[in-house]
């Protein structure tokens, strides 16, 4: 995974490396785990590894326009252990702590006008939160985390976090890229596609059978 080169990353992103270029050069894979593109995944793996497939999609950034947000929703004020809170309550299978959160803040890519935050205004709470990271060596934008509260879902506020995150993203990301679980029951997928994400790349991250 390490030895992708920067040509190789912007001739084809999501094909090149499973994960966004800063992460590509400086993470190993643990000798337990194998990562590979579905062109080169066959079905024999299975008897010794557990699969779990991605898809990783890019916007080309030719067409961005100005988001629009949901009527009775507005942006919020947001600390790192609110957005935490919100994560941690959308997911069933993910846990992200405040410390493991923090070090986003630490990174060259982190942007603090990324990180969003969406309140329902008749009661005041968190509904919705999007977080993107920015890198400027590449011009590589990357959504990290976009997530809706259940029972606030299919009202147009995952369309607006990553519409808005590319709308700030315009005049420092040649393009941006996301990766999520192909078997995930909430599809966002479809919702990246519909933001104007494409492609068709999938890459196995496999676990040795304990």
């Amino acid at each position: 995974m390490n030895t992708v080169t920067k040509k190789q990353y912007l001739d084809n992103p999501c094909r090149a490396a499973s994960i966004p270029y800063w992460k590509a050069v400086c993470i190993s894979v643990p000798d337990n785990m194998l990562v590979l593109h579905d062109s080169e995944f066959y079905t024999e793996l299975l008897k010794r590894y557990m699969d779990e497939p991605y898809f990783r999609l890019q916007h080309r950034m030719h067409k961005v326009k100005p988001a629009v947000l949901p009527e009775g929703y507005s942006i919020c004020e947001a600390s790192v252990s609110d957005f935490v809170k919100h994560i941690n309550n959308c997911y069933s299978d993910i846990s992200i702590t405040v410390a493991e959160m923090q070090n986003f803040l630490t990174r060259e890519q982190y942007c603090p006008k990324l990180w969003l935050a969406v309140r329902e205004d008749c009661h005041g709470k968190i509904v919705a939160t999007g977080i993107a990271e920015l890198d400027c060596e590449i011009g590589e934008g990357i959504l990290e985390w976009i997530q809706v509260s259940k029972g606030y879902r299919r009202r147009g506020l995952g369309s607006y976090l990553v519409l808005e995150l590319l709308w700030r993203m315009r005049k420092a990301a040649s393009f941006v890229t996301v990766s999520g679980k192909c078997k995930n029951p909430d599809n966002p997928e479809e919702l990246y596609r519909k933001c104007g994400f494409e492609g068709n790349d999938v890459w196995h991250v496999l676990r040795e059978h304990e």
